[in-house]
């Protein structure tokens, strides 16, 4: 059977769904394929909202170990992992209902099979039917990667899947790499009672993010007993059926270290293997990510992609942003392509980390003047009573007019308070623009008045 549509969505995640949903303004010929066992999409079933869950659950389980600091005694604490994982199923199950039924209820045809692409604007589902869509959408998402190491895929350790599926606390965990969800994951199993050795191969923990920033969080880790090796190669992964060896090579010795389990948080590619894509002129960059221009189109201008399977950023207003793009673009409306120099992003370990705009080190590499201050939290009220003091607010400012060009916060709540500095940057705010609205005292949030006011002293004339 054959069948045509105006528009298609591959991929039922953040980007194709809210892109077969903007593409019924435009039409009623609209299709959504998603051939997954279960419907949701990787934030809501295997991501951000599990992961959320469970790591509510750590940090209080931390703080009530933790409670005597502030004279409170506790007595001994314990985690009833089975009542944690149902609490983590109803909930993340709800999520995916409202989901499903939003799927359900919408005004196009919802596919629930694999599709691969024979031919520039056609693809062949597994029951054999093809699909010809006038304008198509890739949001397949991503899937975790395996790097080419000695023994890592035939040792069979944890994903990050099993870890948010785990209904016992685990005795010991390797776990390799230092990205978001590696650092994620380790604080969440050390905090719950599980000794973590983490592995990271880059010389800091989250790379991505500032490295002023990555070594507060390194400090907090080994603060509560992680025990964190940065700057690593990785050389082998061995399991005997009793624990998991692990071969590195660190500061010019090679290291080996043990333990009941293994998790593999190395990465994610994007999961675009089984579409085919040659068959539809779309071409890839060298990370694995289909290669598109500023309007999501891909190489065959039929075809658009969004979200993890894009990139450049792995995140769920993004993937929504980019499928919004798409959309408009796809039905000639002409849209403003996405402002990247604004981006938002949060870490939520403890601290966490959040950051928005440009960085220093862009700043420095792009040549760009600009006044740089920073207050840290163990000098702030609120912070100090709170025994919340790792970290700092820094903010990056034109030194011609003080508008806020990024900020970054390390520290608790980060994710919270840098929508602060979000707002900032969207609306070309200075800092004396921020500086009159009132701060309450004491509030965590006051804390960016600090480096505020150093902007505003610093101000060319």
């Amino acid at each position: 059977m054959e069948k045509h549509y105006d528009f298609v969505a591959i991929g039922g995640g953040s980007a194709g769904f809210n892109a077969a949903v903007a593409a019924l303004e435009h039409t009623d010929r609209v299709a959504l394929i998603d051939g997954a066992s279960e419907l949701g999409g990787l934030c809501i079933l295997r991501g951000c909202m599990p992961s959320k869950t469970l790591i509510h659950v750590a940090d209080t389980m931390h703080h009530i170990r933790n409670a005597g600091r502030l004279g409170i005694e506790v007595g001994s604490a314990t985690v009833n992992m089975r009542a944690v994982r149902e609490r983590e199923r109803r909930i993340i199950g709800e999520f995916a209902d409202y989901r499903v039924q939003a799927m359900q209820k919408a005004k196009f045809d919802l596919l629930r099979h694999q599709a691969r692409f024979v031919g520039p604007n056609r693809l062949e589902l597994d029951n054999g039917d093809v699909i010809v869509g006038e304008k198509i959408l890739i949001g397949t998402g991503s899937v975790v990667s395996w790097p080419d190491i000695p023994g890592l895929r035939e040792s069979k350790p944890w994903t990050s899947d099993d870890v948010l599926e785990l209904d016992f606390v685990p005795e010991s965990v390797i776990v390799l790499g230092g990205g978001v969800v590696a650092c994620e994951l380790a604080q969440y199993l050390a905090r719950m009672g599980t000794r973590v050795i983490q592995v990271q191969r880059s010389p800091v923990l989250l790379k991505e993010m500032p490295a002023d920033a990555a070594s507060v969080v390194a400090q907090a880790f080994r603060d509560e007993g992680i025990d964190l090796y940065t700057g690593t190669r990785l050389q082998s992964v061995e399991f005997d059926g009793i624990e998991y060896t692990v071969r590195f090579e660190h500061d010019g010795e090679v290291m080996e270290r043990r333990a009941r389990h293994c998790l593999n948080a190395l990465g994610r590619t994007p999961n675009t293997a089984s579409l085919n894509l040659e068959a539809a002129g779309i071409e890839r960059l060298d990370s694995g990510h289909i290669r598109t221009n500023a309007y999501q189109q891909t190489t065959n201008p039929s075809v658009y992609a969004a979200g993890d399977c894009a990139g450049p950023f792995e995140i769920v207003h993004v993937a929504i942003q980019q499928a919004t793009v798409a959309v408009r673009h796809a039905f000639g409306r002409d849209p403003e392509p996405i402002d990247y120099s604004a981006i938002l992003q949060v870490v939520f370990t403890d601290p966490q980390v959040a950051t928005v705009g440009k960085s220093e080190d862009e700043l420095r590499r792009t040549g760009t003047p600009y006044l740089s201050a920073s207050y840290p939290f163990d000098d702030h009220g609120k912070s100090i009573l709170m025994e919340a003091t790792y970290g700092f607010v820094k903010v990056l400012a034109d030194p011609a007019d003080g508008r806020i060009l990024g900020a970054e916060i390390v520290g608790r709540d980060a994710g919270e308070m840098i929508h602060v500095f979000a707002v900032a940057v969207a609306n070309r705010l200075t800092a004396h623009d921020l500086l009159k609205t009132p701060w309450y005292h004491p509030t965590m949030t006051e804390i960016v008045t600090y480096p505020l006011e150093e902007i505003a002293e610093n101000l060319a004339d």
